[in-house]
């Protein structure tokens, strides 16, 4: 078996993905159809293109377009069972932690309550169907400011239901001081959910600091940055905090300028615990077992390697310990075989 069949069947878990950003042209196809006036494309060639970034802020910006196009309750089920869906037929994954921004569709006119329904229909139907274990992260985007983290706190505890674990912080991070968002994280930690904010993907690695300090991150998105400042990534390694790398994202946006310097490598050599992850898959033409691919090729991986990788994420993940042993034991089996 090849390295990259043993990938594609190896049983996974994600913990970086998001719920727009993991919408794939056949599906952004379909919403682009139901609203014409949004000026996405339908037509798949045009979407390739359209999907083409040139930097980190057109990201943003095409990231948006496609966040417009979820205008309905029902748009939102569909994009989340379509995309458990690919996750599971296509990924082999049994688990995600789903990065939401439940602000955006209620900015767009979907009631929480409607959302919250939307996405918890999707998710009972995509273990029902497909074996696939959802629970949800929700993220204030960090460029909507103050009144976007109050509104994320309050639908994230006056709407709060059990497969929702855990309270991040994404979006442009330059001009976005994670300090302002402190006492929104303090309550969230309070309620019991788990501090994830992206930070060190395009800001250095003073961000990151500021996210552990300050927010109480137990898992950091990105911290590429985390790579310039030996102090931290010692820190890193000795508390245990894990660092959600998306190795393909950060070309794809230009964290990083190739992908011989990304640095996976020097996390690992540090002793950080590192996972594998999408984080937008479609929008940078990739997919979970893609990444996995890239992580060998930067480690030296065999499969015994590669299997670690995927055991580290069930342990880094915020699942009910039932889960996680059910995961672990389907890695190993698949392994011994």
């Amino acid at each position: 078996m090849s390295l990259q069949s043993f990938i594609a069947g190896l049983p996974k878990a994600e913990l970086h993905v998001h719920h727009v950003g993991s919408a794939s042209p056949r599906i952004v196809s379909e919403l682009a159809a139901r609203h014409p006036a949004a000026g996405v494309p339908s037509d798949l060639e045009a979407l390739r293109e359209f999907f083409t970034f040139r930097d980190f802020a057109h990201f943003i910006e095409v990231y948006l377009a496609v966040v417009d196009l979820v205008r309905t309750p029902e748009d939102v089920r569909l994009l989340t069972y379509e995309v458990a869906r690919e996750m599971a037929e296509g990924q082999n994954l049994r688990y995600a932690e789903l990065t939401c921004t439940p602000y955006t569709s209620v900015a767009r006119g979907i009631a929480i309550e409607a959302y919250t329904e939307a996405i918890e229909d999707a998710r009972v139907a995509a273990e029902r169907d497909f074996g696939l274990v959802l629970q949800w992260i929700y993220d204030i985007p960090g460029e909507s400011g103050i009144p976007a983290a109050d509104a994320t706190l309050a639908y994230a505890l006056e709407h709060r239901t059990d497969a929702l674990v855990g309270f991040g912080l994404g979006g442009p991070e330059i001009g976005v001081p994670r300090a302002q968002f402190r006492t929104h994280f303090d309550t969230a930690r309070a309620a019991g959910l788990r501090s994830v904010p992206h930070a060190g993907e395009t800001t250095g690695p003073e961000t990151i600091w500021e996210s552990l300090r300050l927010l109480g991150a137990e898992r950091i998105g990105h911290g590429v940055s985390a790579a310039q400042d030996p102090e931290l990534l010692a820190h890193l390694a000795d508390s245990g905090v894990v660092l959600e790398v998306c190795p393909t994202s950060n070309i794809a946006t230009r964290a990083v300028d190739r992908i011989e310097d990304h640095p996976l490598r020097t996390f690992v050599e540090a002793g950080v615990t590192v996972t594998i992850n999408s984080d937008d898959p479609p929008m940078f033409a990739t997919s979970l077992n893609g990444d996995y691919e890239v992580a060998a090729g930067l480690l030296d991986l065999d499969e015994r390697g590669v299997a670690d990788l995927a055991r580290t994420a069930v342990e880094a993940s915020f699942a009910p310990a039932d889960v996680k042993a059910r995961i672990a034991d389907e890695i190993e089996a698949y392994v011994a075989g």
